[in-house]
């Protein structure tokens, strides 16, 4: 028989799988909760790893995670890699589908959420980049979502082809419907609809294993978004019904927080780590090859029995007491006792003063001969303090980089402020290349994660250098980046809490921790910590009227638009030449409806920054939604003439000339406008009406195609197909579309009245009258579904 091949890398991990030292009582527990049925009350469906930095955490959640994959589990590991619940939950997909077991269902879930975010960030970037503050088409789908109000051109049926009362229903609402409000939950509260999708695809994996573990490591940093989330999926029905197979797991430096968990104990079991017992200390020694008595001693006298120093401290096998390096204060001295290089051992204390390390940060830090960065940095890649977390990075245990920070910032402050200073400049270099990069270029920098990971790591450095220089400017960042949203913000808050933590600084520890606080609830994060802007002082006039704009939009967001309001007069109140407070009133007074206020706040912006193409735009796009093309058509003709590739501008341009009966010029600017964005959705729907009307039924229904690819739960694109099937004589497949919208969205009012006139054409009457009905009783006010069931009553009053 053939022999079975074994991979080195399999071989590999077997021997340090059995190197593991420790915990045996911790593995015990976990061991045996697979033996009791989940049905016995000894069962627990939460262990929650706690203890210091540096005690072992990681290590044992592994181990645990191995132990449950030998007895069959899915297991899936999260860490802080994942910035938000979408994030931990494209984890937990990806490494089941690793395993052969694919979350088929949430895949898709989390590829639409990506793709409703994705298109908010691209409306962000079309937004003009000078000043650096909103315009129309910025957050224009995730606006659209979460009031119900389309920032983007849109229109419900086919203009010039039905009746106008029934194009009076209004452009804002049957935004609505084509984006759907769960696009809005998706993108400004995901986890109410990828909950669900989870719970059912755990339901099923638990099918085919006997458990399925999900391991939540580094909680201290990823609680803030996960903590409650993972209370309410364990113990309410707030989102469904979790297996009984599942088994959590959850590591933190503290416990569970007992305001939320109290009274966990009868599903829960508490592991606090403690250092090492003197046995578990001696058996990773003895693993290490460190086995004489006077060298082990000393290691346990100095080690204090924690896991990282007991490691780190038999790294280099000391032979003799003296050997053995003592880590306090002076840490580099003490760490690295064996290491006979002066210049490598200083380097090592340098280069703990970055979070993160690749060759040109250790040039930067270390900044002296001596070794050259490449081989410096491969050097410290082997010491057993220096660790790559799951995406490669090369980071200092934290352990040991806190007394290596206290020790420089303590006893050579200037080394510290200028090691700092170096590195800032470092990122700021590296941010304008990027920038060069995309010079030209519109929208806000703090939408691109690339552009954002430089930037955080410079702030945190020029805040290291100096605390009381650099705050007003990381202030001012927050503004930005809370105006993007709480996820985003949390990376800009963790930079200054890092700092804070690094620095000792009060001012700055002071808001880290409101910061904090604030950063905790998942929703209104980002417009908590605006608020803490705006009550505290730092801020100058130029701050506070970014503030309030970046307030109002969050309100915006939210739906909360009288508030908004409030924001951007308090804004203009500031500066009355302020373009983006004129803005920000412009868009929430014509998404209440107030299109002639709108229209002067627009003048007023004008004003102030001349010939702006967002302003002509606009302009267009409010007389457009006030059906009036005949004025919107010149102002989008000077958007144009301003912008030629902004395809926002092209595509309300085409739906004013179509509704004006230009269709083949409508057809060019829509065409040109997917050019420039082919996944513009609205465009893509709006020219599969346009075809239509020319009689182009295959290009209509591939564009359709394509808009249930964006968006597949959106029923605005079966609507939109059932209108297009019915224009064309195929009632019963008008019909099924009509009835696909309707299953997604119950309420919408205009798939019920266009279904009808379907049904009519079938002979169908009774049931004609039923669907209008329907759309009579969402929609009481719904003029034009009276005029229908009024004419087939033979009732039309004319």
């Amino acid at each position: 028989m053939a022999r079975t091949r074994v991979s080195m890398q399999e071989l590999i991990r077997r021997r340090r799988r059995a190197g593991f030292v420790g915990r045996r009582e911790e593995l015990r527990l976990f061991r045996e909760n697979f033996e009791v049925p989940p049905e016995d009350e000894r069962h627990r469906f939460l262990f929650h790893v706690h203890g210091p930095a540096g005690v072992g955490k990681t290590s044992l959640v592994r181990e645990l995670g191995q132990l449950a994959a030998d007895r069959g589990a899915f297991v899936a590991y999260v860490d802080d890699a994942a910035p938000d619940l979408p994030g931990a939950l494209a984890e937990i997909a990806t490494q089941f589908a690793q395993q052969g077991r694919r979350l088929k269902s949430l895949e898709r879930a989390l590829a639409h959420h990506r793709q409703r975010a994705h298109e908010a960030v691209l409306a962000a970037a079309r937004e003009p980049s000078e000043p650096d503050v909103p315009s129309a088409g910025g957050a224009a789908l995730a606006r659209a979502g979460a009031v119900g109000l389309g920032m983007v051109p849109v229109v419900g049926a086919f203009a010039g082809l039905v009746d106008t009362d029934r194009v009076g229903l209004g452009a804002d609402r049957l935004w609505a419907r084509f984006r759907s409000q769960e696009d809005a939950h998706l993108v400004l509260e995901p986890e109410r609809a990828l909950t669900p999708v989870l719970l059912t695809e755990l339901a099923d994996a638990a099918d085919a294993a006997p458990w399925l573990v999900l391991l939540f490591d580094t909680y201290e940093r990823t609680a803030p978004f996960l903590d409650r989330w993972l209370y309410d999926v364990m113990t309410t029905d707030r989102y469904g019904e979790l297996p009984a197979e599942v088994v959590v797991v959850t590591a933190g430096q503290r416990p569970l927080d007992p305001d939320r968990w109290d009274g966990a104990a009868d599903f829960a079991a508490e592991l606090p780590l403690r250092p090492f017992t003197e046995t578990e200390a001696r058996g990773l020694l003895a693993a290490k090859g460190v086995t004489e008595e006077p060298v082990v001693a000393e290691v346990l006298r100095l080690s204090g029995r924690l896991p990282v120093l007991v490691s780190t401290l038999a790294g280099a096998g000391p032979a003799a007491p003296a050997d053995v390096g003592d880590p306090s204060a002076t840490a580099v001295e003490r760490f690295l006792r064996w290491e006979p290089d002066p210049v490598r051992r200083a380097a090592a204390l340098d280069c703990a003063l970055p979070r993160r390390l690749d060759e040109e940060i250790v040039r930067a830090a270390a900044h002296r001969g001596g070794d050259d960065p490449a081989e410096l940095h491969g050097w410290l890649r082997t010491l057993p303090f220096v660790r790559a977390d799951r995406r490669g990075t090369a980071r200092y245990h934290d352990v040991v980089r806190a007394p290596m920070l206290r020790l420089r910032r303590n006893t050579a402050p200037e080394l510290w402020s200028a090691g700092h200073t170096r590195l800032a400049g470092l990122y700021a270099r590296r941010r304008a290349v990027l920038e060069e990069e995309l010079r030209g270029a519109q929208g806000r920098p703090w939408t691109r994660p690339e552009w954002r990971a430089l930037r955080v790591e410079e702030l945190y450095h020029s805040l290291c250098a100096g605390p009381r220089a650099a705050l007003p400017g990381a202030l001012r960042e927050g503004i930005d980046a809370c105006r993007v949203g709480t996820a985003v913000a949390r990376e800009w808050a963790r930079a200054v809490a890092d700092a804070a933590e690094d620095t000792d600084a009060e001012e700055l520890r002071s808001w880290a921790g409101e910061c904090r606080t604030a950063l905790a609830d998942e929703r209104l994060g980002a417009l908590r910590v605006l608020e803490l802007f705006l009550a505290r002082a730092g801020l100058d006039d130029a701050g506070r009227v970014a503030a309030y704009n970046a307030h109002g939009l969050r309100l915006f967001l939210l739906g909360r638009l009288r508030e908004a309001v409030v924001d951007h007069e308090r804004a203009v109140a500031l500066d009355p030449a302020d373009p983006w407070g004129h803005h920000g009133l412009a868009v929430t007074h014509r998404a209440l409806g107030a299109y002639e206020t709108a229209l002067h706040h627009l003048a007023a912006a004008d004003e102030a920054v001349p010939d702006a193409e967002w302003v002509a735009r606009e302009r267009g796009e409010t007389y457009r939604r006030m059906g009036r093309p005949d004025e919107a058509l010149p102002w989008l003709d000077r958007a144009h003439a301003l912008d030629p590739r902004e395809p926002l501008t092209l595509g309300s341009r085409g739906q004013v000339k179509f509704v004006l009966g230009r269709p083949r010029e409508a057809l060019d600017d829509l065409d040109r406008a997917v050019d420039l964005w082919p996944d513009y959705p609205w465009a893509l729907a709006r020219r599969a009406r346009v075809r239509q009307s020319l009689g182009d039924l295959p290009g209509a229904f591939a564009d359709l195609d394509r808009v249930h690819e964006l968006a597949p739960d959106a029923p605005g694109s079966h609507g939109d197909r059932g209108d297009i099937l019915r224009f064309a004589g195929r009632h019963e497949g008008a019909v099924a579309a009509y009835d696909t919208a309707i299953a997604l969205d119950p309420e919408y009012a205009w798939a019920w009245g266009s279904r009808a006139l379907s049904l009519e054409a079938l002979g169908r009457t009774e049931a004609a009258l039923a669907s209008l009905d329907e759309a009579l009783r969402i929609n009481p006010e719904y003029a034009w579904a009276r005029e229908q069931k009024e004419r087939i009553l033979g009732t039309d009053t004319g």
